[in-house]
């Protein structure tokens, strides 16, 4: 008997709850996370969109017997209510109104709440079984996921093929990573590390591949013995003979199924374990448990190295840089002249336009491999969204009498880069001028900031919130975060925003600055660069732009600008038009030379 087709959300949770009542669980857990707990994932993971049709990066559901809670945060509090509306949704913020806590209110003591153990970290798993503990209600792993079932046309499992990162780009050769990490493994008397990050593996093993869209990795799973015994779990048809060959002789290669099975055979009550509690399944932590090992449960050593870029990596993340700039500036060049031209002939570009057209402008790159995030071409009221997507049933017109905010970036060989610009072409919305002065002012404030060494994301975030808190405004999404090279353009675990993070803030690191203002159904603001960590003066540190694209000041308050604000926007754009002048066609250069001449 085959699994009949469901062509509504309606019906696809009708079927979930069919097969929760096989499996007698009175709820059951979608996080849009896969195996490997990461942001990007492939069509085949892509469960919570199938059952619930949100589209978002990060969230989570619990569906019962009678309703779909779900959890999203700031950043889609718009768009989850546009994707997932009607009686049969109910929704929170992730953080403000957490997922255990909702378990807590609304099933009745002894409940059985079903998950899949290879989609939910320990972090997730512990918060939940501690908050449900109470009431006699329990978590229950279940490892054949019941929406594989009910996806009579689920993608299959991604075959995308492994490339080698050549050490010219990489800077940094795996014997020597893999001598650091046994170094830590000896340091902390830690007998295997599980690695189940697939960027973190990548970077490890210098290969990149393309199982996922925007994130140029292949998945796989790791286990790094401290002899030096390096155990691969990846799928052989991603490997070509060629990069079997460039693959030293520690490192195996074996299938992923074999993953837990091979984890339980190393391991045993003498052993001594690191995973990570963010970024593995929980079902890891449960093998290991099984075998009574030693579970030492830390962030992984690998992201903590990764995360500091080589003086290589920085090389190379600052020339992708120039050439996204000469991509951007001819970008903007053209839109700030087409929009009006097509709107008087009434056929105005579509915000699916200026995505064909960032997207060919990178295209003419050489070094170009693909886009590093769903770019965000937003008009109007839709850039009230922040993680907007257009498609054929949401193209919006760019017109003059609105905004306009493209937030885009690349994949190129030597990094991956990311940038947003908002736009106006005459006429501004009600308390755009406002809200966009505040916004360049955080800007400005925190990327012209001196800090000390052991400072952290959260304790210099309000910097940039400050102008906007001042005239009452604020907006719910951090203020910036990690860039990998050539790897996730959402990187672990630097980050500014308002949550603790007790990351140190360290020289080689590479973040983003990007405040924003966002009014629901009118407008959204975002200016976005991109930053390296340098030493600065007398033991301090400060932010280095990597970021080359004029940003846009005819919607700025001049008067209320202050004298070194108007100083650094001069020199922005004059260092802009030194470096990408001689890549610029004349027109897209005389624009950006406008942004020079207005402050002389």
């Amino acid at each position: 008997m085959t699994t009949p087709k469901f062509a509504t959300t309606a019906e696809h949770i009708l079927a979930l709850r069919g097969q929760m009542k096989v499996l007698e669980v009175d709820a059951f857990v979608v996080p849009r996370f896969d195996a490997h707990q990461g942001e990007y994932i492939a069509a085949h993971d892509e469960r919570l969109r199938f059952l619930t049709g949100f589209s978002g990066s990060a969230g989570i559901a619990i569906v019962t017997h009678d309703t779909v809670a779900m959890f999203v945060d700031g950043r889609y509090s718009v768009q989850v209510r546009e994707e997932c509306a009607g009686e049969m949704f109910s929704h929170y913020h992730l953080f403000d109104s957490p997922p255990e806590t909702w378990l807590t209110q609304h099933l009745p003591a002894g409940s059985r709440v079903g998950f899949d153990p290879m989609h939910l970290p320990p972090v997730w798993f512990d918060r939940f079984a501690n908050a449900a503990a109470p009431s006699g209600t329990t978590i229950q792993p279940v490892f054949a996921n019941p929406i594989d079932t009910i996806w009579n046309e689920q993608p299959p499992k991604p075959e995308g093929q492994v490339v080698t990162m050549p050490l010219q780009f990489a800077g940094r050769g795996f014997d020597d990573k893999l001598a650091a990490l046994i170094d830590i493994m000896t340091q902390q008397d830690v007998h295997f590390h599980v690695e189940t990050q697939p960027d973190n593996i990548a970077w490890f093993l210098n290969v990149r591949g393309d199982d996922v869209a925007f994130l140029p990795v292949p998945l796989s799973f790791m286990i790094v013995a401290r002899t030096g015994v390096v155990s691969w779990f990846i799928a052989p048809e991603k490997l070509n003979q060629d990069v079997k060959d460039a693959l030293p002789d520690m490192v195996h290669c074996l299938d992923p199924d074999a993953f837990l099975h091979a984890l339980r055979d190393a391991t045993s009550d003498s052993v001594r374990v690191s995973i990570d509690p963010d970024f593995s399944p929980v079902a890891v932590r449960s093998a290991l448990e099984d075998k009574g090992a030693n579970i030492q449960v830390q962030r992984s050593p690998l992201t903590l190295t990764k995360m500091i870029k080589n003086p290589t990596e920085l090389e190379g993340l600052r020339a992708c840089h120039i050439e996204d700039g000469v991509a951007v500036t001819e970008f903007s060049a053209w839109l700030i002249d087409q929009v009006p031209k097509q709107a008087a002939i009434g056929i105005p570009l579509t915000e699916r336009d200026a995505e064909a057209k960032i997207l060919a402008l990178r295209q003419a790159h050489a070094s170009y491999l693909g886009d590093s995030f769903n770019a965000i071409s937003a008009a109007a009221g839709n850039a009230a969204m922040c993680h907007y997507a257009t498609s054929e049933n949401s193209n919006a017109p760019i017109l003059p009498t609105a905004a306009y905010l493209l937030d885009s970036g690349g994949q190129y060989e030597t990094g991956t880069t990311d940038i947003t610009r908002s736009f106006t072409f005459g006429t501004l919305p009600q308390g755009y001028a406002k809200a966009y002065t505040a916004v360049f002012k955080g800007f400005h404030a925190l990327c012209t900031l001196q800090f000390p060494h052991g400072t952290q994301g959260h304790q210099i975030d309000a910097v940039c919130r400050r102008p906007l808190w001042d005239i009452g405004l604020d907006y719910d999404h951090g203020t910036g975060h990690g860039i990998g090279h050539r790897l996730s353009v959402h990187e672990h675990p630097q980050r500014i925003a308002k949550q603790v993070n007790h990351v140190d803030l360290a020289p080689g690191m590479i973040l983003s600055i990007e405040p924003g203002y966002y009014l629901a159904e009118q407008f959204g603001i975002r200016i976005e660069n991109v930053f390296e960590i340098v030493e600065g003066d007398k033991g301090f540190m400060r932010f280095q732009n990597l970021t080359l694209a004029p940003i846009q000041t005819d919607a700025l308050l001049m008067d209320a600008l202050t004298d070194a604000e108007r100083e650094f926007l001069k020199n922005y754009h004059q260092i802009v038009v030194e470096k990408l002048g001689p890549f610029l066609t004349p027109a897209a250069l005389a624009w950006c030379q406008t942004n020079v001449d207005q402050f002389s």
